[in-house]
């Protein structure tokens, strides 16, 4: 069977995270720069291989004090990490749109496998332009000290300042890339 690839529309994507604070609410934030490919056989989504990068300099949590904190050496140090990545090794098909993800997440320098859940938003055949594209929406959880980000801080109250689970939330589309016909 042919090998279809699919492009990132980086315009119609986003990479987002939130990390609880002081366990009274959330901070959020996102990679402004990132990049992914999707292989499949043909047009089945349940053959899919996906390669994802985010460059850890993009990072954004709308306050730049914090920012240029998590690219320090106490959180992503992306002077020496300058990207995470992620690379699929199964997709498990739970029903017509669900789907487990299971790879390899790999930040500063450490590599651990995750599960992440997608939801497949279908496939459109022809938009005005005349290209095919696929929706997912990825969510999942991972914990940062897994990865070497132990930084933390304790309140005056003895409250934790920084949770340690990571929550993920992508929605990405991709465009269809030409087929390739096996040799």
């Amino acid at each position: 069977m042919a090998t279809t690839k699919w492009a990132l529309d980086a315009t119609h994507s986003e990479v987002g995270f939130k990390v609880r604070h002081m366990l009274v609410s959330n901070v959020s934030g996102q990679f402004k720069q990132f990049n992914a490919t999707v292989e499949t056989e043909g047009d089945d989504m349940s053959t899919a291989k996906v390669h994802f990068t985010a460059d850890l300099s993009s990072i954004s949590t709308n306050n730049e004090q914090r920012d240029g904190h998590l690219k320090s050496t106490d959180f992503f140090d992306a002077e020496n990490h300058p990207q995470l990545s992620f690379e699929s090794s199964k997709l498990e098909k739970v029903d017509a749109e669900n789907y487990k993800m299971h790879g390899t997440l790999t930040m500063r320098g450490n590599s651990k496998a995750v599960t992440l859940n997608v939801v497949f938003g279908g496939i459109v055949e022809k938009d005005p332009w005349g290209l095919t594209r696929a929706g997912f929406e990825v969510s999942g959880k991972i914990n940062r000290k897994d990865y070497g980000i132990n930084f933390g801080m304790v309140s005056e109250t003895g409250g934790v300042m920084l949770g340690e689970d990571v929550h993920i939330h992508a929605n990405a589309e991709f465009v269809k890339q030409a087929e390739q016909q096996p040799a």
